[in-house]
Formats: structure tokens, C-alpha cells, sequence
């Protein structure tokens, strides 16, 4: 394009009179748009390349930050359900101890209800036959005396004095007789 231009002033066109007009110099356009090509050629290698280069590092980490974090994002959601399987785990674990733990406590009870029975039977045993025991040790007293009270009202009434054998055989008579009753 600038080869046509140089023609064209040359041959004196209408670009040349346009050219004119504005006060146009070729030759100093022209070094201005070389110098102009070669200080946008070095700020296209010296400024616009590194800043390219920079920008797509930065690219790259966001990409890459991107990516850890939905790595990190699966990673606590993952973490969050084995959290919810092991919360749930011990929910269920801690309800069955708490069941067993309510059995085993009624069993106790259970247990130490019929051992209380055990030993209210026992005592209540102990009890009857303490009385039996406190009853005819009190029916042989009671003979006793009653015999000992025959034998003195007999000896008052005959006014005889009773031998041993009449006292016996006349305390055994009584106890019969009461035995009998």
C-alpha cells in the first residue's frame, strides 16, 4: 500500500492533491510509520506477550483452584455423609444399649423381687415355726402346770399327801385329757 501511494505521488493522482492539501510529507509519514510498526512490534514482544503469558498462568490457577475446590467440595460432602452414617450408627447403637440396658434392669428387678419373696417366705417360715416352737413349749408348760395345780388341789381336796407315782400317773391322765381337747 505505501508502494502504491509513492506511485501515486509520483504521478501527481488525486491522493497527491489530497495529500497536499492536508500538508502531507511522504517521506516522513513513512519513517513514522515504520518507527510506529517498530515500537508496536516491541510492545507486542516486550509488554503485550508477558501480559499474555501472565494471564493465562492466572487462568490456569483459577482453573486449578476451581478444580480443588469442587475436589474439596465432594471431599466435605463425602466427609459430611460418613459423618451422618456414623452419627446415625451411634444413634442407633446408643438406643439399643439404652433397650438392653432397660432390660437388663427389669430383669434385676424382676430378680430381686422374687428374692424378696424368697426371703419373706423364709422368714415367714422361720416365724411359723418359731411360734409352733413358742406354742407347744408353752401347751408343755401350760400341761405342767396344770398338772402341778391338779395335783395340789387333788392333795388339798383328799387331804392325802400324793406319792410320786400318784402325782405322775394323775399329771399324765391330765395331759391327756387336755392333749385330747
Amino acid at each position: 500500500m505505501l508502494a502504491l501511494m509513492l506511485q501515486q505521488e509520483a504521478v501527481g493522482g488525486p491522493v497527491e492533491k489530497i495529500a497536499r492539501t492536508f500538508g502531507v510529507d511522504w517521506p516522513h509519514l513513512t519513517a513514522q510509520f515504520v518507527s510506529f510498526a517498530i515500537v508496536c512490534a516491541a510492545l507486542y514482544w516486550l509488554a503485550y506477550k508477558p501480559v499474555l503469558r501472565m494471564l493465562e498462568a492466572r487462568r490456569q490457577q483459577i482453573a486449578l483452584g476451581l478444580a480443588n475446590t469442587e475436589k474439596i467440595n465432594a471431599a466435605l460432602a463425602n466427609i459430611e455423609s460418613q459423618r451422618q452414617s456414623v452419627m446415625a450408627d451411634a444413634q442407633a447403637q446408643s438406643t439399643r444399649l439404652i433397650a438392653e440396658a432397660r432390660d437388663i434392669a427389669k430383669r434385676l428387678q424382676e430378680q430381686e423381687a422374687q428374692r424378696s419373696i424368697v426371703t419373706a417366705e423364709q422368714i415367714m417360715a422361720k416365724a411359723r415355726e418359731a411360734a409352733e416352737q413358742e406354742h407347744a413349749r408353752m401347751f408343755a408348760e401350760l400341761r405342767r402346770e396344770v398338772g402341778r395345780l391338779v395335783v395340789q388341789t387333788t392333795t388339798a381336796v383328799v387331804g392325802k399327801v400324793l406319792t410320786p407315782d400318784d402325782e405322775r400317773r394323775l399329771a399324765e391322765e391330765t395331759a391327756r385329757h387336755l392333749a385330747a381337747h
